[in-house]
């Protein structure tokens, strides 16, 4: 800094004749050290000093003598304006001349000014520095008392400044350490820490002053960025160690290469396959190759030079063959910037081909008795155990498979629902609803509604919204028409489209429906009889009639009933908790009767007899009177048969008849033989079959 930018003014001037007296006046009167003493021509000539004037008066010298006997020439040390003031403290003011001539003074409070405002602009170029420093800054002194600390420093911690500065760092931050470094006088450098969820590397560092400590520094990085980064690339090694785990674990040779045709990942399945060491075509050029012998044809390169997936069948040196397909990859701008090519060794192929034949032959041979097991037991609730259900069983289960129309036909109660069920849960629409729909239970009027829906405002009372009918609810599953015979001839018509085109319209509506379902129907009555008495449409029976099943009457299959009576009195007993037997002479008369209402009404007496008989043994005077008094006293229903059989066949008959009831008692097999007093293996019987 120069002289003139710091002088003060030039104070009142004396001459060398003025008494010493005049100079201690201006002393008193002005707050100065020096004063200048100038000529008659007004050019300097030397100073005199506060210093020098207390020095004659303590001597107790004439004031009144002329100041030239304290004159201090100042040729040499008088101020330039230009000049640079000094560096070094001065002890006294020195004159600031131009020339000759006195224009001022240099004065050590003038010093100390430029000193002092030097000093505050470097405090405060340092406090610009720190409060623009991207890391938090905290500053204490020996007390532990925060002194410093920047913008930052409030961003991070949400307090302002002049909340914390003047006021202990233990009091205002609670977990800080910074007591610690001024204690220990260790700094403690790259320590990470959290503050409120994101991460900074802190570095703390005593204040060092002559040797001692005099306070700590606590400089706080923001690495949350780098964290997150760190936890990015952490991410891609885990992704890449994944990429590389699932091309190694691929039973097929996996093959990388760049735009260029150089392989940049392979796994070891391709050196199985191929016998070429990793080691040997990793980073090597695929045309290299070619060109050295090593492989005869690349479908990668030709998957390069197309743009598009190629498949070739190549032969390596081992002699093995493989199927080789060559995928490009593009990148943003649709160019070619990889090819994944996967090659599969056809060799091991035919070897699975003659394996999977092996395995579809023992799977034809399972499914073969597996289809026999389905058919003995398809359904918890139905009982076969004679040759009739049996075959009728084996058709049921072969056309389950298929998605053909079947009519079911039978008496009442014969249980065609049952077998309808049994389709449907071993069909392949097992998954989709099983809807059943009585034809004859539903007003006319209302049928066609209920079968197809209605639009909005279809007719009175229509909801608003419209409604789905049952051929919509049961699309995807089966829907099962019980006594088709009811339908009126309207609605047949409507059926056979749906069974055609698989399509119908809502009534009230314009748009047709598609729906994808397997239609089985059920009747009681002689469909043939009624398309001859145009009571049935001719072409709707013929669709219907395309898996047709007739399920016998319960008399028809009279072996089945102690098995019946058997699977109905276990399923009574346990829904209603109790122990109910039935007497042998009450199969012999179930046995003779007709039972009009076939299993549902052997059902029924069943259930009603476990119900109202007041002890556990079922006898005949607990059945109904018109029931027992179609038995015949003293006779088998075999009696009426003999003599019209050979003698073996009848005794068969009536030996399986005699199991069949002992079997109804005991259930098990163990017991049957206790009872007869027989060998429980000595008999070739099968009484599994009676539930």
């Amino acid at each position: 800094m120069r002289v003139r930018e710091v002088m003060s003014a030039a104070p009142p001037a004396l001459q060398p004749r003025h008494p010493i007296r005049q100079a201690a006046a201006l002393f008193a009167e002005y707050d100065v050290d020096t004063l200048p003493v100038l000529d008659g021509s007004g050019r300097l000539v030397g100073t005199v000093s506060r210093r020098q004037v207390l020095r004659v008066a303590s001597r107790g010298d004439d004031l009144d003598a002329p100041l030239e006997g304290v004159l201090e020439p100042c040729r040499d040390t008088a101020m330039r304006p230009d000049d640079q003031v000094p560096e070094a403290l001065l002890s006294a003011s020195l004159p600031v001349v131009s020339g000759e001539k006195l224009i001022g003074m240099l004065t050590p409070g003038d010093q100390a000014r430029m000193f002092l405002a030097r000093l505050s602009s470097t405090c405060n170029e340092l406090k610009t520095v720190i409060d623009s420093m991207h890391n938090a800054i905290v500053v204490v002194d020996q007390r532990g008392v925060v002194t410093t600390f920047n913008r930052s420093a409030e961003k991070v911690f949400s307090r302002r400044a002049d909340e914390v500065v003047g006021k202990s760092v233990k009091a205002t931050f609670f977990t800080s350490r910074l007591l610690e470094t001024l204690i220990s006088g260790q700094a403690a450098t790259s320590q990470k820490i959290c503050l409120d969820g994101k991460w900074f590397l802190s570095n703390r560092t005593p204040i060092m002053r002559g040797g001692k400590v005099v306070g700590a520094v606590a400089v706080l990085q923001d690495i949350s960025e780098l964290e997150a980064v760190s936890r990015e690339l952490e991410s891609v090694r885990q992704l890449n160690a994944e990429l590389d785990a699932i091309i190694e674990s691929s039973f097929d040779g996996l093959v990388v290469t760049d735009a260029q045709g150089t392989i940049v990942r392979v796994n070891r399945a391709h050196e199985r396959i191929t016998g070429l060491p990793m080691e040997a075509v990793l980073e090597r050029k695929l045309a290299d190759l070619i060109a050295e012998g090593i492989m005869e044809r690349s479908a990668t390169l030709e998957a390069l030079e197309k743009g598009e997936t190629v498949t070739a069948v190549q032969e390596f040196g081992n002699g093995r063959v493989a199927l080789v397909t060559g995928n490009p990859v593009f990148d943003g701008e649709g160019r070619v910037f990889r090819v994944v090519t996967n090659v599969r060794d056809i060799t091991d192929l035919n070897l699975l081909q003659q394996q999977l034949e092996q395995a579809s032959g023992l799977s034809r041979h399972y499914e073969t008795e597996l289809q026999q097991m389905r058919i003995r037991y398809a359904d918890d609730r139905l009982v076969i155990s004679s040759p009739k259900m049996r075959d009728l069983m084996q058709v049921v289960m072969r056309a389950a498979q298929v998605d053909s129309t079947i009519l079911i036909q039978g008496e009442s109660g014969v249980g065609k629902e049952l077998i309808a069920e049994t389709i449907h849960a071993h069909s392949p629409r097992r998954k989709g609803p099983f809807i059943r729909v009585n034809c004859g239970a539903i007003p006319a009027n209302l049928l066609e509604s209920e079968l197809f829906g209605y639009e909005d405002g279809a007719f009175t009372g229509a909801r608003k919204e419209g409604k789905a009918g049952l051929f919509e609810l049961a699309s995807q599953g089966t829907l099962f028409l019980d006594e088709i015979g009811e339908l009126p001839l309207g609605l047949q018509v409507k059926l056979l489209r749906v069974l055609q085109e698989k399509e119908f319209t809502r009534v009230g509506g314009v748009r047709p429906v598609r729906v994808d379902l397997r239609i089985v129907a059920g009747t009681n009555r002689d469909l043939e009889q009624m398309v001859k008495d145009r009571a049935f449409r001719e072409d709707l029976f013929y669709r219907l009639h395309v898996v047709p099943i007739q399920v016998p009457p319960l008399r028809e299959r009279r072996e089945e009933i102690p098995s019946l009576v058997a699977h109905f009195l276990n399923k009574f007993n346990q829904q209603y908790g109790m122990r109910k037997h039935v007497a042998p002479e009450v199969l012999d008369v179930l046995l003779e009767h007709r039972w009009p209402g076939n299993v549902r009404e052997l059902e029924n007496l069943v259930e009603r007899l476990v119900v109202t008989t007041p002890h556990d043994i079922i006898r005949r005077e607990d059945l109904p009177a018109s029931l027992a008094a179609h038995s015949r006293q003293g006779l088998s229903p075999l009696d009426g048969r003999l003599g019209s059989e050979p003698l073996k066949l009848t005794m068969e008959r009536v030996e399986r008849q005699i199991l069949e009831r002992a079997f109804a008692r005991c259930k098990t097999t163990r017991g049957v033989a206790r009872e007869l007093g027989v060998n429980q293996f000595k008999r070739i019987y099968d009484p599994v079959r009676f539930k």
